[in-house]
């Protein structure tokens, strides 16, 4: 299994254009099943300069790049300050669990900052998220026949069905085997999945297939019950967040 820590990842992180807010671990080593010949997931924000911002050309919001380190493929995304604030604006649990992942590898005050409003942007329809995203992974699944996006398949149902019950975002798979509803061969795929990235899953399909639709029904169960709100509640003090940090920035300030 690839130790992430086995890799200089805050010399990835320095080597990039732009200032970098934040940056952590995503993938399968944040959702508890990474395997030996995982990649390395690497997501965060990044500060675009005044001039991208102010000139006539429209500035590349997203920056992405794959590439082998030391026999290790790596997969770095970042986002400008501002496209990944609105894109937590828009139910998306999917940059939630990057600002939120323990798996930090460059912090600082406006990343604390962040994740500190990072609940005010929960909401009761963060579930279309996470049950579009297993439709998805199912899809997939049934396609390939492959454990890799039936464990994803699993694991966005169990986050989803654990933030409309509790108002956590949960992406590790291994920590919501206590969920209740959970099936109990979890461990046995994580277990496969740790020896081969791409491989068959060997499971009782009809068993699974029942199981996924059962989960499904959860989460429209926990949703229907949530008490999260149905809007974003921190929109104004995302905006003051985003334009200090901007404005920090052009100033030479702490974070650039």
């Amino acid at each position: 299994m690839t130790d992430v820590l086995d890799i200089d990842l805050r010399a990835v992180v320095a080597e990039q254009p732009d200032p970098v807010l934040f940056a952590t671990v995503s993938g399968a080593h944040l959702y508890g099943f990474p395997s030996r010949d995982s990649d390395v997931d690497l997501r965060g924000v990044h500060l675009l300069s005044a001039a991208e911002l102010v000139g006539l050309r429209e500035p590349a919001e997203t920056r992405s790049r794959m590439w082998d380190r030391d026999g290790v493929e790596m997969d770095l995304v970042t986002h400008d300050l501002r496209k990944f604030v609105r894109l937590m604006l828009r139910r998306n649990g999917y940059v939630l669990e990057q600002l939120l992942s323990p798996l930090v590898v460059h912090t600082g005050d406006a990343h604390r900052e962040l994740v500190s409003l990072a609940p005010g942007v929960l909401t009761s329809h963060h579930a279309h998220h996470y049950r579009g995203f297993a439709a998805t992974q199912w899809r997939l699944f049934e396609k390939t026949g492959e454990l890799k996006p039936l464990l994803y398949t699993f694991r966005v149902l169990l986050t989803g069905i654990h933030l409309m019950r509790s108002g956590e975002v949960q992406a590790d798979l291994s920590a919501l085997l206590g969920e209740a509803g959970a099936p109990a061969y979890l461990p046995d795929l994580i277990a496969a999945k740790a020896e081969r990235e791409h491989g068959a899953a060997d499971i009782d399909h009809a068993r699974v297939g029942d199981d996924v639709e059962r989960l499904h029904g959860l989460l429209d169960a926990a949703q229907g019950t949530s008490v999260l709100p149905d809007a974003p509640a921190a929109y104004d003090a995302l905006d003051d967040f985003v334009v200090r940090v901007r404005l920090e920035g052009f100033r030479g300030g702490p974070e650039s």
